[in-house]
């Protein structure tokens, strides 16, 4: 490995025979070195690296700007994470977190703490991830000595979502409130039976769906409508087989359109109408 830039005496940028850059650690690794020289690999004790470019530059201009401890402390929770989290998670969540929890460690020590609005929704669209948010402010904690506030569980929560999801946090901010609102165009239609079992099953399949459709609907990827006549006769199935279902999907098109400015296929509004047959069944 031969060094690209000296960051400071523990960090260095290197790049290997294969040209791909990397960020390794090691105590006094960089110390006295200069650029060009090469890397004993004996002596680095971590790498870190992207398989995207832009990815690994931004890796690289943040170990510049955070202490090489909080980059280290969120390695080890993404790695925790993992162990309870089945989705892929996007390598981009080393970066995003740990430049968050950097970030709030250090607003925390200035007395400075921010509110979650959506933090509510959050544990009840995103439970397992809200969990992870709360096991990591424990471990924040144990090895800093620094206590951030609950509500930075949800926001830990949202950059774990982002990582299953492929998304940027503003969309996840926006999926969120999408899926709020849906839930309250469901309710509302359905109110005479009651509302939702936020922990059933039913329901948590439901928020899974909604994830998606409100991911593709941001992506700009919604379902097309298939012209096969199987499917046609498919959609026409449902929508007499489902009456008041079709029209709650019908009501939630209307709160997309009126809201977000966007027109949903029928092909979406069937799939709906299937998830709202099976969750209308948990209500009480």
């Amino acid at each position: 490995m031969r060094i690209k830039k000296v960051i400071n005496n523990n960090i260095l940028c290197v790049i290997d025979r294969q040209g791909h850059e990397s960020i390794v650690t090691g105590r006094g690794l960089g110390f006295g070195r200069k650029v060009g020289q090469f890397v004993d690999p004996a002596s680095v004790e971590k790498v870190y690296r992207m398989e995207d470019k832009t990815g690994q530059r931004r890796l690289r201009e943040l170990v510049e700007q955070i202490p090489l401890d909080h980059l280290q402390l969120t390695q080890e929770l993404i790695a925790e994470i993992r162990t309870v989290i089945s989705q892929p998670l996007n390598e981009s969540l080393l970066i995003t977190l740990a430049d968050h929890i950097s970030f709030a460690i250090r607003r925390k020590e200035q007395g400075i703490e921010f509110k979650n609005p959506l933090a509510g929704s959050i544990l009840c669209y995103y439970p397992i991830e809200f969990q992870q948010g709360q096991r990591c402010l424990t471990l924040i904690r144990e090895r800093c000595g620094v206590q951030l506030s609950p509500d930075e569980a949800s926001f830990i929560a949202l950059h774990i979502v982002n990582a299953e999801l492929n998304t940027s946090m503003s969309e996840m901010y926006d999926i969120t409130r999408l899926i709020d609102g849906v839930v309250e165009v469901v309710e509302y239609f359905y109110r005479g039976q009651g509302t939702f079992d936020r922990e059933s099953l039913d329901f948590s399949r439901f928020v899974v769906h909604l994830r998606y459709f409100a991911q593709r609907l941001f992506q700009d990827k919604l379902m097309t409508d298939a012209p096969e006549e199987a499917d046609s006769a498919f959609r026409q199935m449902i929508v007499r087989s489902c009456p008041r279902h079709y029209k709650c999907a019908q009501c939630v098109a209307d709160y997309v359109r009126n809201t977000w400015r966007r027109e949903l296929p029928q092909e979406e509004l069937i799939y709906l109408t299937i998830h709202l047959k099976r969750v209308s069944g948990g209500l009480r």
